[in-house]
């Protein structure tokens, strides 16, 4: 018998009532009064998920509990769920989902938690229920969530809100509790894929960095070595606890001191890689003496900059140009021992320096891409080669390997006859253990970089001396509205307002190896002002 129906309101109400005779509404609906969303409250889903100020975020958690399952059950895997809000002050938090190969949630599903988190409550329903039918989600299959938190005193109560959320769908859960932001990531691709990746553990993460670094370093240590000393600025956050953790599985050559560990301090509070990076000075809380090495993370470590002070007291900043120079120049060199003709590629944004892109160019012969800002963006761009670096500026980034690459390397070190060839081949595959290829790793970044430094015997100095950062500026506009810019080229070229990259053409013509550009920002009202230049006092005035 064949129903033909002329209403579609009609068969999508059919439609509705099917799904949720398995779903059990009035449980979600229960659940949600408890969950309420704050009246006027309006969030916005970004590259790094929902962010504010904490007490505006149970419902948040609530609803993303849900989507994670219905998001779990359309993809067959296991989905992420960490709440954490990086740099930002401790008072605020956020959430974000993590989909089955670490990488960040689907841009549609995106749309999906940001109607779901702005809905009144007698609306969930329907959100869920056109979810569910768009994505063809079969309410049958199983669904499993892993969540993490980091160490803000919001942290736990709001992931306790995910789990009503993920239960209230009869979702499995593991709650991992305490974890960094790229653990979770690691975690869910363990979860997913067994290829290449161990045990699903916080413990196994560790065991498997720790042997890829004394595989790596042992060249380059030798027993009764004086130490490698580094100075770490934990940001007062959840690094300090796992670098800690760490450190037992790792050589004693390498010797780590911790500040700003968070037993005195406020998270990110005059200290961290976004305060380092920002202020252009160390972090409060470390004693920085001429030429020592020191590095900074962020509060949930997924990103790290470098810095010291030099013989004069002058302070350099190491940051995520200068780190992903220093690792694909080491990549280049071990690439060309081994004889491979494997595409390599640095993906940067508009903010990396210019004198980084003209080296990696000019020469040590890299492709440089420039992709609009926002992880996503670099991530997806270094997905098309079989090497891709790629770091933003403020020292996020990791190196992605294509599966053939892996497949090419691996054999190499197993099956080469040439000795030489066989032992860089070694090398890189030692490296591709050590990097967390699902997102930025703090503790991952930290290790590839203290292993590079000690196989070239390079100093801080030396690294640093790579080549000279052009002196910039950035400052960022109040505007009413920052959607009347409009920008093309990957953030470098505005097209709107009309006039105004004309403008910024005839400033930037009057200051030497100088550049700039503005850009709506993705999160609030204001505008984003870079500008670089010969001098300090040219790229201050060009930017101003």
């Amino acid at each position: 018998m064949h129903i033909y129906y002329s209403d579609l309101a009609a068969f999508n109400s059919i439609c509705t009532v099917s799904i949720f005779v398995e779903m059990d509404f009035d449980a979600v609906a229960k659940y949600s009064v408890l969950h309420a969303k704050p009246s006027g409250l309006t969030l916005q889903y970004g590259t790094a998920g929902f962010r504010t100020k904490a007490e505006n975020l149970d419902h948040v958690m609530y609803r993303m509990g849900l989507l994670a399952v219905l998001r779990s059950k359309q993809t067959k895997s296991t989905i992420g769920v960490m709440v954490t809000a990086s740099h930002n002050p401790e008072e605020d938090n956020g959430v974000k989902l993590v989909d089955p190969l670490g990488e960040m949630l689907a841009p549609s599903w995106e749309e999906y938690a940001t109607c779901l988190t702005n809905a009144e409550e007698q609306e969930i329903q329907t959100i869920l229920s056109d979810v569910c039918q768009k994505e063809a989600v079969s309410l049958h299959q199983d669904a499993f969530i892993v969540i993490g938190r980091d160490t803000r005193p919001s942290s736990k109560k709001l992931s306790q809100a995910v789990i009503d959320g993920v239960s209230v769908l009869g979702g499995q859960y593991h709650d991992y509790g305490l974890v960094t932001t790229p653990q979770l990531h690691y975690m869910v691709c363990c979860w997913n894929t067994q290829e290449h990746y161990e045990k699903a553990t916080v413990e196994a993460y560790y065991q498997k960095l720790a042997k890829a670094f004394v595989e790596l370093t042992k060249q380059a240590f030798s027993p009764g070595d004086s130490h490698r000393s580094l100075k770490v600025d934990c940001a007062n956050g959840i690094g300090a606890l796992k670098l800690q953790e760490m450190e037992c599985h790792l050589p004693r050559e390498l010797l780590i001191q911790m500040y700003n560990n968070g037993t005195k301090g406020k998270l990110n509070h005059l200290c961290g890689a976004d305060f380092v990076k920002v202020h252009q000075k160390p972090p409060q809380g470390i004693e920085v003496k001429p030429n020592e090495r020191c590095c900074s993370f962020d509060g949930d470590a997924d990103r790290i900059v470098y810095f010291y002070n030099d013989a004069a007291g002058h302070f350099h900043l190491l940051d995520g140009d200068k780190i992903a120079t220093l690792i694909s120049t080491f990549l280049k060199e071990l690439l060309s021992k081994v004889g491979q003709t494997l595409t390599m590629a640095v993906v940067q944004t508009a903010y990396a320096n210019g004198s980084s892109t003209r080296y990696l160019e000019e020469t040590m012969k890299v492709p440089v891409h420039c992709v609009k800002t926002g992880v996503k963006h670099l991530h997806q761009k270094a997905q098309e080669f079989d090497i891709g670096v790629y770091f933003e500026a403020n020292g996020h980034g990791t190196v992605l390997f294509s599966k053939a690459a892996v497949e090419k390397i691996r054999h190499l070190a197993k099956e080469e006859k040439d000795n030489q060839k066989r032992e860089a081949a070694k090398m890189l595959e030692n490296t591709i253990d050590l990097i967390n290829q699902t997102v930025g790793d703090a503790i991952s970044d930290l290790l590839v970089i203290e292993a590079i430094l000690a196989l070239k015997g390079f100093t801080v100095h030396h690294w640093d001396a790579m080549y000279t950062d052009l002196p910039n500026r950035q400052l960022k506009i109040k505007v009413a509205d920052r959607r009347v810019i409009d920008t093309a080229d990957a953030e470098r070229r505005v097209v709107a307002p009309p006039g105004l990259q004309e403008k910024i053409d005839g400033l930037v013509k009057k200051y030497k190896l100088s550049r700039a550009f503005v850009r709506p920002s993705g999160t609030e009202d204001v505008v984003r002002v870079y500008a670089e230049a010969d001098t300090q006092e040219n790229a201050d005035t060009l930017a101003h």
